[in-house]
């Protein structure tokens, strides 16, 4: 059920809001009410990036499970080749279905940070 909220404006800022509104062919509200719920949606995302965040730290200090710089050095190395290789096969062999049919599969983590 809709409520109404009042919001305190300074004058240059009501006149700005007014000024966008005709421009656009909008009310003052639904720029309001547009602008609230994207800045909600996009601190929200930022919240929920900063909890995955203390999680897999949580996740570290209690395992001490990483991966080695040089080992991720390596395996995004072994990615780059994969896809090289593969740009190679479908330019020599065209579209062709033969060409996806055997594509090598990529390195993937699991949930305890472990890759297979």
């Amino acid at each position: 059920m809709p409520t109404t909220i009042g919001i305190k404006l300074d004058d240059e800022t009501r006149a700005r809001l007014q000024q966008l509104g005709e421009t656009r062919d909008r009310s003052p509200h639904w720029l309001m009410k547009t602008a609230i719920v994207e800045f909600l949606d996009r601190e929200e995302r930022i919240e929920q990036e900063r909890l995955e965040d203390e999680r897999r730290w949580q996740r570290w200090v209690e395992t001490g499970a990483h991966i080695d710089h040089d080992d991720m050095l390596a395996w995004m190395d072994g990615l780059a080749a994969q896809a090289d290789h593969l740009v190679r096969r479908r330019q020599s062999a065209g579209a062709g279905s033969e060409a996806s049919a055997a594509e090598p599969q990529s390195a993937v983590a699991d949930e305890r940070g472990e890759w297979r």
